[in-house]
Parts: structure tokens; C-alpha cells; sequence
């Protein structure tokens, strides 16, 4: 009994011997094969992921328009005249409530009108050269040009970077937010939208 023990210990600590490198040659292989794997499919997603992104800020739209720098400073001195040009009112605004309630301009026609013939106590009179520089009049602010927009065709022909998009009072909310998705879409700014995005508010 003493000596059949000895070999069955023996062949039993032989054969986890024998088993434990078809066991941790698998185990090593496969890691290794696994580590290898995902590098590829990284730099496979990566690329995607930065071309998503790519297309999602080209179709955004741009918060202000891509103007030559003699515009940009044309509009600067735009601002600077508005701040000093005066308030324009009519005639005897003060004295008639329906003349001087919406700030409307009519000449002043009188033979012995003092506004007229500019006496120093009247307002002033709207002049030529109040005007703004004539290559940024009508823009806005930054910079745009508005169009009035009806039809999905309109939107077809705005140039995005200097043209921005009016929706027309006439059209519908359900039309309007239609209008807007596909202003978006094309990457156009909307001046008048009904749902503002978080960089517009």
C-alpha cells in the first residue's frame, strides 16, 4: 500500500505538471490576442467620431458674418454715428398724442415753420448726411444681410456666410418651424426664430 501510494502522488503531481502549461499557454495567448484587437478599432472609431464632428460644426450655423476688415470697420463707424445722430421727431409731436406716439417722421411744410428754417429750439430735421456708410447699410449687426424667406427654394440661394435668413410674418408657426429645421440644416442663421438654440440665447 506504501509503495502504490508514492506513484499515484507521483502521477497525479506529474500531470498538473504536464496540464498546467496546455492550461497557461491558452491563457497567455489569448490575452495577448485581445490587447492586440482593440488598437485597431480605436483608431478606426476615432476617425469617425472626428468626421461626425467635422459635419456637425460645418452645418452649424455662424453668429456673425465673414466680412472684409474695411466692412468691419465701416460698421464700427456705423455704431459710432447712431450713437450721436438725434432722435428724429415730427412737428408738434409734443402737443398731439397720435402724432408723437410711434416717433413717425413728416417733414415740415409750414411757410413759417421754425423747424423748418432750422431755429436752434426746434428738432432737428432728417438730412443726408445722417446717413450711415453705404456698403454696410441694412446689414445688421453682425454683419448679415436678411432675406425674406417663404419657401424652402429661398433658402436654396442664401449665401450663408454674408446672408441671413427672415422668416416672413405671413407664414404659419407649423410651416415656420419647418422653415427653421431646414435653415439649420443648411447651416443658414435665422434672425426671427421661434425656437432659439442654447447659442442664440
Amino acid at each position: 500500500m506504501a509503495d502504490e501510494t508514492p506513484p499515484a502522488t507521483k502521477e497525479e503531481a506529474a500531470s498538473p505538471t504536464a496540464e498546467a502549461p496546455s492550461e497557461a499557454t491558452p491563457k497567455k495567448t489569448s490575452p495577448r490576442r485581445r490587447k492586440k484587437a482593440p488598437p485597431p478599432a480605436k483608431e478606426a472609431e476615432v476617425p469617425k467620431e472626428k468626421i461626425e464632428v467635422e459635419l456637425m460644426e460645418g452645418s452649424r450655423a455662424p453668429r456673425r458674418a465673414t466680412l472684409a476688415p474695411a466692412d468691419r470697420a465701416l460698421l464700427r463707424e456705423r455704431d459710432n454715428l447712431d450713437a450721436r445722430r438725434p432722435r428724429f421727431g415730427r412737428q408738434a409731436r409734443y402737443r398731439y398724442y397720435r402724432i408723437g406716439r410711434d416717433m413717425s417722421w413728416r417733414r415740415p411744410r409750414g411757410l413759417q415753420s421754425k423747424q423748418r428754417r432750422h431755429y436752434g429750439y426746434r428738432p432737428r430735421i432728417v438730412r443726408v448726411g445722417y446717413r450711415s456708410p453705404a456698403r454696410v447699410r441694412g446689414l445688421v449687426p453682425s454683419g448679415f444681410r436678411p432675406i425674406v424667406v417663404r419657401t424652402d427654394r429661398d433658402l436654396e440661394r442664401i449665401d450663408a456666410k454674408v446672408e441671413a435668413a427672415v422668416i416672413a410674418r405671413t407664414i404659419g408657426t407649423r410651416r415656420r418651424l419647418v422653415l427653421e429645421e431646414a435653415a439649420r440644416k443648411l447651416g443658414i442663421r435665422v434672425l426671427n426664430p421661434i425656437v432659439k438654440s442654447e447659442e442664440e440665447a
